[in-house]
Protein backbone atom coordinates (compact mmCIF):
# COMPACT_ATOMS: atom_id res chain seq x y z
CA UNK A 1 0.00 0.00 0.00
CA UNK A 2 1.20 3.35 -0.81
CA UNK A 3 0.33 6.79 0.15
CA UNK A 4 -2.56 8.55 -1.49
CA UNK A 5 -2.43 11.74 -1.85
CA UNK A 6 -5.78 12.91 -2.46
CA UNK A 7 -6.78 10.08 0.34
CA UNK A 8 -4.17 11.37 3.12
CA UNK A 9 -5.28 15.23 2.59
CA UNK A 10 -8.97 14.01 3.27
CA UNK A 11 -7.72 12.75 7.10
CA UNK A 12 -9.32 14.41 10.08
CA UNK A 13 -10.54 13.62 13.15
CA UNK A 14 -13.18 16.30 15.08
CA UNK A 15 -13.69 16.40 18.52
CA UNK A 16 -11.84 14.25 19.99
CA UNK A 17 -12.02 14.82 24.03
CA UNK A 18 -9.45 13.80 26.20
CA UNK A 19 -8.73 14.13 30.00
CA UNK A 20 -5.85 14.36 31.82
CA UNK A 21 -4.97 14.90 35.96
CA UNK A 22 -2.25 15.50 38.41
CA UNK A 23 -1.51 12.22 37.87
CA UNK A 24 0.09 12.91 34.54
CA UNK A 25 0.86 16.25 35.26
CA UNK A 26 3.55 14.96 37.76
CA UNK A 27 4.13 11.86 35.36
CA UNK A 28 5.28 14.23 32.48
CA UNK A 29 7.45 16.26 34.73
CA UNK A 30 9.72 13.84 36.37
CA UNK A 31 9.66 12.18 33.00
CA UNK A 32 11.19 15.13 30.86
CA UNK A 33 13.76 14.89 34.12
CA UNK A 34 12.11 17.28 36.83
CA UNK A 35 12.88 17.03 40.58
CA UNK A 36 16.66 14.81 40.33
CA UNK A 37 17.13 16.13 43.72
CA UNK A 38 13.97 15.75 44.80
CA UNK A 39 14.80 18.39 47.82
CA UNK A 40 14.71 21.16 44.96
CA UNK A 41 11.91 23.12 46.16
CA UNK A 42 11.43 24.86 42.75
CA UNK A 43 10.86 22.02 41.01
CA UNK A 44 8.95 20.32 43.36
CA UNK A 45 6.10 22.83 42.24
CA UNK A 46 5.94 20.74 39.47
CA UNK A 47 6.00 16.99 40.78
CA UNK A 48 4.14 17.30 44.39
CA UNK A 49 0.66 18.81 44.60
CA UNK A 50 1.27 20.35 48.06
CA UNK A 51 0.65 23.67 47.19
CA UNK A 52 -1.24 24.58 42.87
CA UNK A 53 0.71 22.47 41.10
CA UNK A 54 2.43 24.07 38.24
CA UNK A 55 2.78 22.12 34.28
CA UNK A 56 5.49 21.84 32.08
CA UNK A 57 4.40 23.70 28.90
CA UNK A 58 5.67 20.87 26.69
CA UNK A 59 3.40 18.70 28.25
CA UNK A 60 0.79 20.00 25.84
CA UNK A 61 2.71 17.69 23.23
CA UNK A 62 1.36 14.82 24.67
CA UNK A 63 -2.33 15.37 25.56
CA UNK A 64 -3.89 14.71 22.12
CA UNK A 65 -2.67 11.45 20.46
CA UNK A 66 -4.97 10.73 18.28
CA UNK A 67 -4.36 8.21 15.30
CA UNK A 68 -4.70 10.03 12.42
CA UNK A 69 -2.40 9.25 10.35
CA UNK A 70 -2.90 5.14 10.73
CA UNK A 71 -3.28 2.92 7.94
CA UNK A 72 -2.66 6.51 5.58
CA UNK A 73 -0.54 4.44 3.36
CA UNK A 74 3.12 4.84 4.55
CA UNK A 75 5.94 2.12 5.73
CA UNK A 76 5.59 2.25 9.58
CA UNK A 77 9.47 1.01 10.28
CA UNK A 78 10.86 3.65 8.11
CA UNK A 79 8.62 6.87 9.74
CA UNK A 80 10.45 9.44 11.90
CA UNK A 81 9.21 12.25 14.11
CA UNK A 82 10.99 15.13 11.96
CA UNK A 83 9.65 18.44 13.74
CA UNK A 84 7.15 19.84 16.49
CA UNK A 85 5.50 23.19 16.69
CA UNK A 86 3.85 24.73 19.52
CA UNK A 87 1.88 27.16 20.19
CA UNK A 88 0.42 27.79 23.41
CA UNK A 89 -2.76 29.92 23.88
CA UNK A 90 -2.60 30.55 27.43
CA UNK A 91 -0.72 28.44 30.03
CA UNK A 92 -1.91 24.53 30.82
CA UNK A 93 -4.09 24.11 33.94
CA UNK A 94 -2.60 21.30 36.01
CA UNK A 95 -5.81 19.19 35.15
CA UNK A 96 -8.44 19.70 32.54
CA UNK A 97 -10.45 18.23 30.06
CA UNK A 98 -9.71 19.26 26.11
CA UNK A 99 -12.07 18.69 22.58
CA UNK A 100 -8.88 18.67 19.84
CA UNK A 101 -9.82 18.42 16.30
CA UNK A 102 -6.91 17.14 13.72
CA UNK A 103 -6.05 17.21 10.20
CA UNK A 104 -3.43 17.14 7.59
CA UNK A 105 -2.07 20.08 6.66
CA UNK A 106 0.01 19.21 3.73
CA UNK A 107 2.32 16.56 2.61
CA UNK A 108 5.25 16.90 0.29
CA UNK A 109 6.77 14.66 -2.11
CA UNK A 110 10.06 14.65 -2.00
CA UNK A 111 10.94 12.00 -5.02
CA UNK A 112 11.13 9.09 -5.10
CA UNK A 113 14.03 7.37 -2.68
CA UNK A 114 14.04 10.80 -1.02
CA UNK A 115 10.47 10.07 1.17
CA UNK A 116 7.73 12.30 1.82
CA UNK A 117 6.99 14.83 4.36
CA UNK A 118 2.97 14.44 6.26
CA UNK A 119 2.51 17.85 8.03
CA UNK A 120 -0.73 17.56 10.72
CA UNK A 121 -2.32 20.25 13.26
CA UNK A 122 -4.20 19.38 16.28
CA UNK A 123 -6.01 22.37 17.27
CA UNK A 124 -7.44 22.06 21.26
CA UNK A 125 -9.99 23.53 23.14
CA UNK A 126 -10.86 23.27 26.98
CA UNK A 127 -14.44 21.58 27.22
CA UNK A 128 -15.20 24.09 29.87
CA UNK A 129 -15.46 27.02 28.32
CA UNK A 130 -14.21 26.32 24.97
CA UNK A 131 -11.31 28.30 24.87
CA UNK A 132 -8.28 27.62 22.81
CA UNK A 133 -5.86 25.97 24.51
CA UNK A 134 -2.82 25.35 22.26
CA UNK A 135 -1.94 24.15 18.35
CA UNK A 136 0.32 21.39 17.76
CA UNK A 137 1.92 20.99 14.35
CA UNK A 138 4.13 17.97 13.73
CA UNK A 139 5.99 16.81 10.77
CA UNK A 140 6.40 13.38 10.14
CA UNK A 141 9.33 12.29 7.34
CA UNK A 142 8.28 8.48 5.64
CA UNK A 143 11.68 8.16 4.43
CA UNK A 144 10.59 4.87 1.98
CA UNK A 145 7.48 6.91 0.85
CA UNK A 146 8.68 9.48 -2.12
CA UNK A 147 7.47 9.42 -5.39
CA UNK A 148 3.67 9.39 -4.45
CA UNK A 149 2.76 12.14 -6.63
CA UNK A 150 1.92 14.90 -3.23
CA UNK A 151 3.09 18.47 -3.46
CA UNK A 152 6.61 19.52 -4.87
CA UNK A 153 7.18 22.73 -3.46
CA UNK A 154 9.45 23.33 -0.56
CA UNK A 155 8.67 22.59 2.61
CA UNK A 156 8.42 25.80 5.50
CA UNK A 157 11.33 27.31 6.28
CA UNK A 158 13.08 26.53 9.85
CA UNK A 159 14.22 28.98 12.09
CA UNK A 160 17.58 29.80 11.96
CA UNK A 161 20.24 30.18 14.57
CA UNK A 162 22.04 33.27 15.18
CA UNK A 163 25.39 33.11 14.42
CA UNK A 164 27.36 33.82 17.49
CA UNK A 165 28.31 31.93 20.38
CA UNK A 166 25.40 31.14 23.06
CA UNK A 167 24.24 33.59 25.16
CA UNK A 168 24.08 30.58 27.45
CA UNK A 169 24.19 26.72 27.63
CA UNK A 170 22.28 24.45 30.23
CA UNK A 171 23.62 20.40 30.64
CA UNK A 172 20.91 17.98 31.71
CA UNK A 173 21.60 14.22 32.24
CA UNK A 174 19.33 11.73 31.63
CA UNK A 175 18.57 8.47 33.14
CA UNK A 176 19.30 5.43 31.59
CA UNK A 177 15.94 4.53 32.84
CA UNK A 178 14.45 7.59 31.27
CA UNK A 179 12.89 5.91 28.24
CA UNK A 180 10.92 3.47 30.35
CA UNK A 181 9.31 6.02 32.92
CA UNK A 182 8.72 8.53 29.60
CA UNK A 183 6.88 6.06 27.56
CA UNK A 184 3.98 6.19 30.20
CA UNK A 185 3.17 9.58 28.94
CA UNK A 186 1.23 7.27 26.57
CA UNK A 187 3.91 6.73 23.68
CA UNK A 188 4.62 2.69 23.68
CA UNK A 189 6.73 2.10 20.73
CA UNK A 190 8.99 -0.78 21.47
CA UNK A 191 11.72 1.09 20.01
CA UNK A 192 11.87 2.78 23.35
CA UNK A 193 12.00 0.15 25.55
CA UNK A 194 13.06 -3.24 23.33
CA UNK A 195 16.79 -4.15 23.23
CA UNK A 196 16.06 -6.62 20.44
CA UNK A 197 13.86 -4.38 18.69
CA UNK A 198 16.46 -1.61 18.95
CA UNK A 199 19.50 -3.73 17.57
CA UNK A 200 17.27 -4.97 14.58
CA UNK A 201 16.96 -1.57 13.47
CA UNK A 202 20.05 -0.21 13.92
CA UNK A 203 20.22 1.23 17.31
CA UNK A 204 23.00 -0.54 19.98
CA UNK A 205 20.07 -0.05 22.77
CA UNK A 206 16.02 1.49 23.21
CA UNK A 207 16.23 5.43 21.98
CA UNK A 208 15.00 8.12 23.64
CA UNK A 209 11.50 9.63 22.53
CA UNK A 210 12.24 12.29 20.52
CA UNK A 211 9.05 14.23 22.82
CA UNK A 212 11.28 13.26 25.16
CA UNK A 213 14.60 15.12 24.09
CA UNK A 214 11.83 18.14 23.07
CA UNK A 215 10.86 18.32 26.86
CA UNK A 216 14.21 18.34 28.09
CA UNK A 217 14.86 21.10 25.94
CA UNK A 218 11.67 23.09 26.91
CA UNK A 219 13.13 21.96 30.51
CA UNK A 220 16.68 23.84 30.35
CA UNK A 221 14.61 27.19 28.68
CA UNK A 222 12.36 26.90 31.91
CA UNK A 223 15.13 26.98 34.14
CA UNK A 224 17.49 28.89 32.36
CA UNK A 225 15.70 31.22 30.72
CA UNK A 226 12.56 31.72 32.56
CA UNK A 227 13.13 30.89 36.12
CA UNK A 228 11.03 28.41 36.38
CA UNK A 229 8.07 30.33 35.78
CA UNK A 230 5.83 28.08 33.50
CA UNK A 231 3.57 30.70 31.72
CA UNK A 232 6.32 32.31 30.13
CA UNK A 233 7.06 29.96 27.31
CA UNK A 234 4.40 30.62 24.55
CA UNK A 235 5.62 28.56 21.72
CA UNK A 236 8.36 25.79 21.00
CA UNK A 237 9.20 24.76 18.03
CA UNK A 238 11.95 22.57 16.75
CA UNK A 239 13.63 20.11 14.20
CA UNK A 240 14.84 16.66 15.12
CA UNK A 241 18.60 15.94 13.95
CA UNK A 242 19.40 12.59 15.96
CA UNK A 243 18.70 10.00 18.75
CA UNK A 244 19.47 10.17 21.94
CA UNK A 245 20.47 7.43 24.16
CA UNK A 246 19.08 6.95 27.78
CA UNK A 247 21.76 8.39 30.09
CA UNK A 248 23.38 10.40 27.77
CA UNK A 249 23.61 14.31 28.64
CA UNK A 250 21.90 17.09 26.72
CA UNK A 251 23.33 20.34 26.41
CA UNK A 252 21.05 22.77 25.26
CA UNK A 253 22.79 26.22 23.87
CA UNK A 254 20.35 29.62 23.78
CA UNK A 255 20.79 32.69 22.41
CA UNK A 256 17.87 35.31 23.49
CA UNK A 257 16.71 38.49 21.50
CA UNK A 258 13.94 39.75 22.80
CA UNK A 259 10.97 37.39 23.07
CA UNK A 260 12.56 34.77 21.06
CA UNK A 261 15.34 32.19 22.42
CA UNK A 262 17.09 30.54 19.89
CA UNK A 263 18.21 26.91 20.39
CA UNK A 264 20.03 23.73 19.77
CA UNK A 265 20.83 20.75 21.53
CA UNK A 266 24.02 18.43 21.48
CA UNK A 267 25.22 15.71 23.93
CA UNK A 268 27.93 16.05 25.91
CA UNK A 269 29.29 12.51 25.16
CA UNK A 270 29.21 12.39 21.09
CA UNK A 271 29.55 15.29 18.61
CA UNK A 272 26.10 15.30 17.70
CA UNK A 273 23.46 17.79 17.56
CA UNK A 274 20.23 16.05 18.12
CA UNK A 275 17.73 19.00 18.19
CA UNK A 276 18.27 22.41 15.21
CA UNK A 277 16.26 25.02 14.70
CA UNK A 278 14.65 25.85 18.12
CA UNK A 279 12.68 28.67 18.75
CA UNK A 280 11.03 29.16 22.02
CA UNK A 281 8.52 32.47 22.27
CA UNK A 282 8.35 34.23 25.57
CA UNK A 283 4.81 36.02 26.58
CA UNK A 284 5.21 39.78 26.04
Amino acid sequence: MAIDYDHIMSLKMEGQEFQYGDRETMLYALGVGMARDPLDETELAYTFERETLKTVPTMAAVLTRMPLLKDCGYDYSKVLHGEMKLTLHRPLPPEGEIVADARVVEAYDKGAGKGALIISETLARSKADGAPMFTATSATFARGDGGFGGATGPSPTPHVTPDRDPDTSCALETRPDQALLYRLNGDRNPLHADPVLAKSVGFPVPILHGLCTYGTAGLAILKTICDYDHTMITGLDVRFSAPVYPGETIITDMWRDGNIVSFQCRLAERDVVVIRNGKCTLAG
